[in-house]
């Protein structure tokens, strides 16, 4: 689908559906798709896996205005050597399994709506798998859209 007032190939489809739903449309306001690492012991089983990685994309979807489709994760199993988590910060302890969760986006969220974020990832986690909250270290990274590239090799939010 193309929407008006854009060349051919230059933004998505799902860009292009938004658009031409709008009179306006303005990409520098739009809360687009974050991409989320998530880092997990090795031995986390697959249901468990995708229970967490399910969980962390609803509580986006329902707290941080990010669109259902808009999905971009990378899941990392480690080793037990490789997750490295002090047993004690800020008055929260920690096990020896710990989920790390970072979340690249663009920035312009509420702080408000970070918290609101946060509570909800480790709450969710928590009650879907055998992590505790207390386990779930998340670290939110925003970054300038002309850094994004969504295919293609186009700058596309810097057009």
């Amino acid at each position: 689908m193309q929407s008006k007032g854009f060349p051919k190939g230059i933004i998505s489809s799902t860009l292009a559906r938004r658009a031409s739903r709008r009179l306006t449309f303005n990409p520098a306001k739009e809360f687009f798709m974050p991409l989320v690492r998530i880092s997990l012991p090795q031995t986390t089983p697959s249901a468990e896996v995708a229970a967490v990685s399910d969980t962390i994309h609803r509580a986006m979807v329902e707290t941080f205005n990010v669109p259902e489709l808009d999905r971009f994760q990378v899941i990392h199993r480690h080793g037990h050597e490789e997750l490295v988590c002090t047993p004690e910060y800020l008055g929260v302890n920690h096990s020896g399994a710990v989920v790390f969760v970072q979340i690249t986006c663009a920035p312009g969220r509420s702080l408000e709506m970070k918290k609101a974020l946060y509570a909800r990832v480790a709450s969710d986690i928590s009650r879907v798998s055998s992590f505790s909250a207390a386990d779930v270290i998340i670290n939110l990274v925003e970054s300038s859209r002309e850094n994004w590239s969504f295919g293609l090799g186009i700058a596309q939010y810097s057009q």
